[in-house]
């Protein structure tokens, strides 16, 4: 594949050869900031409608949003035309409507997450999506100052991160364009519209009923710009930055700088520089001087075209990035110059990495090092705080993800914001970045399916361009149980199809999709990369473990376990009697289907998936397997199998609200086994009418033997055999008191553990996450506060349900409340919330322009407050 093919908007290739400078011109510093990105979340008026309120659609205005992707069609003939002529007027969008009466918000917004949960059983939103008011029409607007220059002389961009869904945008009432995938990130020119002093813009989204199979939130749920440019400037996501001939004594680093024209007349010759800089781990700032950079080059680029511009280096003693814990997340920045003369132009960084990747049937190295992928599949929303991207909501996802010892992030299904990619680079996680759940077979009536033919090359080559610097993205996918599977030679076209596009993007990444149909003897499974089975390796229900055969068949194919276990539970809730095998379906055993909840023995699998302890036995026995990502990490908004009447997942090993659950401990014993730690379930509150009947105890920790004591007295010593991986006394006897565990590995003590018969409830504890008590200002920074009911002695009493009432005094504000309960439907900004087994959750954030302290108090009837006060900084 050559590097012309790599940027597909109809630019050339410049031969620099003719063109590098012996004596470069002298470059004089611009007085202005050369390129401007102004955030647009502040100030926006909004208003939904929960039908249609102004008789448009994307089907009647389809000939002007269709161009939008132009630049990522490669066939030119194939681009839509825009119409001449603006389509009719909307009233909505017209900058002398009056707004005044509409809600005023920030973005991110999501509009769904304030509830009220839709509880009726055949409610218009059902529990695949959340129960949550997703669907309707939205509308909003603002207004923002543009001056003479930028009319004149600028080209003036919006761009959007994230707008669920059908996206349209009008400036001073013209029709701009938009987009219709909710999950693509995307940029519209303002500047033929643009007009000096106030401009009004107003974005429409429309989400339909069963528009998806889990929650998707609604509304513009990620980050908007404003980007002021030069007309002759660094395109969209235009730069491309690979490695190859790593050693530790050089790279070689090869560039590829996408030079766009705007002007509507006027040919450009510019000349590109590039530098490089490390950019420090602790700090994120540059090194004081380059170390690094590509030959200079003069380009000439025609009026309202593009040209793209290659060139490479030697880079000496290269800082490898690579996944934690093994590898250090080293990274670098190039800062590319666009000069006229002697005047700087544009400037433009991109974070790059350098490394090596090597796919195979023994698994994936970077930098020549096997790792094992510990991964967890993720989707986008945050709990109670929606689809509203929040970048302290994401780390603490992150940060309790690698605690558990994960080392990879499936981003189910759909792409992730830029600002979790980036935190991915920083943290050293590796990435599997997906794009589509369905292709042009439906899985519900309104999703993808209806778009897929008209936007599937503009949507996936967008989505390549702007993620495939990120040194963490180390697998592509392009699909999740697509019906196509089933559908032969006609599904393997489509496939290829696909991966075609992507190679023509990125050379440098093998790709996959979730398999969960296609078997080893397939058309389809030939198609991929990377062999993603969901659920199929390891086994599903009473069906053996598959991956000898897929290994039989596709030897040096790398074969991962895209989706694997979908175990479900209730974080501390379980039921008797436990089933004696190492996986059971919870479709026949192990739920409460008055309560709906299901037993946190963690043995209780859907019917197409299996325990935890299944996946690791079937890993074990077959060591080529390159590794699983796990459904899931985090419990999610929808999809509330088995209960389709509770509002969210029941998959996570960490519950909605950030709980660990027992599964937590199970996976931290098997991929953090450096961690001294036992785990003991269940707890030991049961009422009277359990004295005496069997309670079986079981401990996770990476020790390979223990001996568990029920009142002092010895249930007797376990040694873990092969393929097993948890400790099991079965037939332990309920007696109110004190469970203890003792541990030792290689022969010596390893951790010991206890769980005691609680008092009464008498308080309530406050905690912060992490012990962070302190919290940015302007109100984007969140501190996330536990209660629990505790007894006297301080103990969590594990089945209380006391209703606590949170407040804030000072210059805070709640913003949200759960306790991790699937079936709790109060809505999440209550300010009330009962404790869900023992726990529940109060979400902080400083109002704008607050200083000083903030007081989060928790009370209940008859317990003894609790506060914690935070710092404003």
């Amino acid at each position: 594949m050559t590097v012309s093919s790599l940027l597909s908007n109809g630019g050339k290739l410049v031969a620099l050869g003719l063109l590098l400078l012996t004596n470069p011109v002298a470059e004089v510093a611009t007085t202005h900031d050369v390129r401007e990105r102004i955030s647009l979340n502040p100030g926006w008026k909004f208003k939904r409608f929960e039908e249609n309120p102004d008789d448009i659609s994307y089907a009647k205005l389809k000939a002007w949003i269709l161009p939008t992707g132009n630049n990522f069609i490669k066939d030119s003939s194939k681009r839509p035309v825009r119409p001449s002529a603006q389509p009719p007027s909307v009233s909505f969008a017209e900058p002398r409507f009056d707004d005044k009466s509409w809600e005023s918000l920030d973005l991110p917004h999501d509009w769904a997450v304030k509830g009220p949960f839709l509880t009726e059983k055949y409610s218009i939103i059902g529990g695949g999506e959340g129960r949550l008011p997703i669907h309707g029409v939205g509308w909003y607007r603002r207004t923002f100052t543009a001056t003479r220059d930028d009319v004149t002389s600028k080209s003036v961009y919006l761009d959007i991160d994230g707008a669920m869904s059908y996206a349209m945008v009008w400036l001073n009432g013209n029709l701009v364009g938009g987009w219709p995938y909710g999950y693509a990130s995307f940029r519209l020119d303002l500047t033929p519209y643009l007009k000096a002093g106030t401009n009004n813009i107003a974005i429409r989204v429309d989400n339909a009923v069963a528009s998806s199979r889990f929650y998707s939130g609604a509304g513009i749920y990620r980050n908007v710009w404003l980007t002021k440019l030069s007309k002759t400037h660094v395109g969209q996501d235009g730069t491309y930055i690979t490695s190859k001939d790593v050693s530790a004594k050089s790279a070689t680093l090869d560039l590829v700088v996408a030079v766009e024209n705007a002007a509507s007349k006027k040919s450009e010759e510019v000349e590109v520089v590039t530098d490089v800089y490390v950019r420090d781990t602790e700090t994120g700032k540059l090194g004081d001087k380059p170390v690094a950079s590509f030959p200079r080059a003069k380009v000439t680029v025609k009026a309202g075209e593009q040209e793209s511009v290659k060139s490479s280096l030697a880079l000496p003693n290269p800082r490898l990035w690579g996944p934690r814990p093994s590898q250090e997340p080293n990274l670098y920045v190039a800062v590319t110059r666009l000069l006229s003369g002697r005047k700087t132009i544009d400037k433009y960084e991109t974070r790059f990495g350098v490394r090596t990747l090597s796919y195979s049937g023994d698994g994936l190295r970077v930098n020549g090092e096997r790792i094992y992928i510990q991964g967890v599949n993720q989707h986008h929303d945050f709990g109670s705080l929606g689809s509203a991207f929040n970048v302290r909501a994401a780390e603490r996802q992150f940060e309790m993800l690698t605690d558990l010892g994960v080392n990879s992030v499936r981003t189910s299904h759909n792409p992730p914001a830029r600002e979790l990619l980036d935190m991915a680079d920083e943290m050293g996680i590796l990435m599997l970045d997906e794009i589509f759940d369905t292709w042009a077979v439906a899985k519900v009536v309104n999703d993808f399916n209806l778009i897929f033919n008209e936007w599937y090359e503009a949507d996936l080559r967008s989505f390549i361009r702007r993620d495939r610097n990120h040194p963490s993205v180390v697998i592509w996918s392009y699909g999740n149980e697509v019906v196509e599977q089933r559908t032969g030679t006609v599904g393997y076209n489509v496939s290829m199809k696909l991966k075609s596009i992507l190679r023509e993007e990125d050379t440098t990444r093998m790709c996959t999709l979730g398999a969960n149909n296609a078997g080893p003897n397939d058309e389809f499974t030939s198609s991929m990369d990377i062999i993603g089975l969901n659920y199929q390796g390891e086994g599903r229900g009473d069906v053996g473990p598959l991956f000898p055969d897929f290994h039989k068949n596709f030897p040096d194919t790398m074969i991962i376990s895209t989706e694997s276990s979908s175990v479900v539970s209730s974080r501390g809730t379980y039921l008797f009697p436990v089933t004696p095998g190492n996986s059971a379906n919870v479709s026949a055993e192990g739920f409460d289907e008055d309560n709906m909840h299901v037993s946190a023995y963690d043995l209780y699998a859907v019917p197409w998936g299996a325990s935890p302890d299944k996946v690791f036995a079937a890993q074990d026995a077959y060591p080529y397997v390159g590794g699983e990502y796990v459904w899931t990490g985090w419990d999610y908004l929808g999809e509330p199998t088995p209960f389709d009447m509770a509002r969210s997942s029941y998959f996570g090993f960490i519950d909605l609200a950030g709980f660990p659950k027992d599964r937590y401990y199970l996976y931290q014993s098997r991929w953090n086994p450096t961690v001294k730690m036992a785990h003991i379930l269940p707890h030991w509150n049961w009422a009277d009418d359990r004295v005496g009947e069997v309670t079986p105890v079981h401990v996770f920790s990476a020790a390979d033997e223990a001996e568990l004591f029920v009142n002092g007295k010895s249930q007797g010593i376990q040694k873990k055999e092969e393929l097993t991986y948890r400790f099991r006394w079965d037939e332990v006897v309920y007696a109110p008191g004190e469970l203890h565990v003792v541990t030792w590995k290689a022969g010596k003590p390893w951790a010991n553990a206890t769980v005691r018969t609680t008092g009464d409830a008498a308080a309530l504890k406050a905690t912060t996450y992490r012990e962070r008590t302190t919290i940015k200002a302007g109100g984007e920074d969140l501190s996330f506060v536990s209660i629990a009911v505790v007894d006297a002695k301080g103990d969590t009493v594990p089945l209380a349900s006391d209703k606590i009432t949170f407040s804030v005094s000072g210059g805070g504000e709640i913003v949200s409340t759960d306790n991790g309960d699937p079936t709790d439907m109060v809505p999440f900004p209550s300010h009330e919330r009962k404790a869900f087994n023992g726990l529940a959750l109060v979400v902080v954030r400083a109002k704008s322009g607050a200083s000083g302290k903030i007081t989060v108090t928790a009370k209940a009837e008859g317990l003894k407050a609790a506060e914690v006060v935070l710092t404003v900084e």
